[in-house]
């Protein structure tokens, strides 16, 4: 997905997978297929809750490439740039396949049913929701609860600040055509990274005692920002690494298993660098930010509780879900973060 700030209740497929045997998309193991760019954020929100739940023997993942079309993300990464299970070479197929003419943007993450080839939703905010709480009767021994039912209104009101200043808001900061409009998301953007800062400053999570999906939400950007944001998009008073509560927050996420071990660096940088010609028209590529930095200590356990608490961290990703010490730097051969 690009920038999105539309009404979230319209601007993407509505259907959801429910656990009920009488609805038109009903939980069923092995049916569907998350198709997520490693690139995206918001795409990379799904792998990781995916990967916290143990859902990966449930829904199978389909990895598009970083550099897509201009209208559609592409399977270039797979033998022949087919997806092998789908078998299209465009997840734009599976849109036009339900809905000829599809006259909105092809994003990810989408879930794809496979005996039709049709798209299911690409309700991104809805699609992790539902992996926790329609899918429970296949989540792994030991899953984390991310919506803690105490918080829940919380959650709620944090996630959406986040969204509307952070996640959504370095892309108004990116694309702002005109000065006052990047100005006016520009202090946006580092008034709520401002509130985080102070927020974080005596809790190790973002809400509650332990990860929670307001957790995902938040590390999927924070894990791009010194890469991108600060220099492509003009996020450039501050970098996450000057922000010492963020910065420390972040790395204490990035060597949490599920979360770290979802980032490809290399896949990041292309994807903004090479396909948002418009503000990058070189379509060059930086060498840096340096990347060891995230391996330093974080001290957070300072701050008492644990990522999990009385749930269980996943083990190392499957080796086809694997990624590689080439496209980040912090992970040791079986795939999670060295330590």
């Amino acid at each position: 997905m690009d920038v999105e700030d539309k009404d979230k209740s319209t601007a993407y497929i509505q259907d959801r997978i429910l656990d009920d045997p009488e609805a038109q998309w009903p939980v069923e193991a092995g049916r569907y297929r998350l198709v997520a760019a490693r690139a995206c954020p918001w795409a990379n929100r799904s792998v990781i809750v995916r990967r916290l739940l143990g859902l990966e023997d449930a829904i199978s993942l389909a990895l598009p490439g970083p550099n897509h079309l201009e209208n559609s993300w592409t399977f270039d990464l797979d033998p022949g740039g087919v997806d092998p299970v789908l078998g299209i070479p465009r997840l734009k197929d599976a849109f036009e396949k339900r809905h000829p003419g599809y006259p909105r943007g092809i994003t990810v993450p989408t879930i794809v049913d496979v005996p039709s080839g049709e798209v299911v939703t690409n309700n991104f905010p809805q699609i992790t929701e539902d992996f926790f709480f329609q899918w429970r009767a296949h989540h792994r021994e030991g899953a984390p609860n991310l919506w803690p039912d105490e918080v829940r209104d919380e959650m709620e009101e944090v996630m959406e600040r986040v969204f509307r200043g952070l996640n959504s808001g370095v892309y108004r900061v990116g694309f702002a055509t005109d000065q006052s409009r990047y100005e006016a998301a520009y202090a946006q953007l580092f008034e709520t990274m401002d509130w985080l800062e102070e927020r974080l400053a005596t809790r190790r999570d973002l809400v509650g005692e332990h990860i929670t999906e307001a957790d995902v939400r938040l590390f999927t950007t924070l894990a791009r920002f010194d890469a991108v944001y600060h220099g492509h998009f003009k996020c450039n008073r501050t970098k996450l690494t000057e922000m010492p509560v963020l910065w420390a927050y972040a790395r204490d996420l990035f060597r949490t298993p599920g979360f770290g071990d979802t980032i490809n660096f290399t896949q990041i940088k292309e994807y903004y660098y090479v396909v948002h010609t418009d503000i990058n028209p070189t379509q060059i590529v930086p060498g840096g930010p340096s990347l060891e930095n995230w391996a330093q200590p974080h001290g957070r356990e300072e701050l008492g509780g644990s990522p999990f608490g009385d749930a269980r961290a996943p083990g190392a990703p499957s080796a086809a879900e694997r990624i590689t010490p080439a496209d980040n730097p912090l992970l040791h051969d079986e795939g999670l973060v060295r330590r």
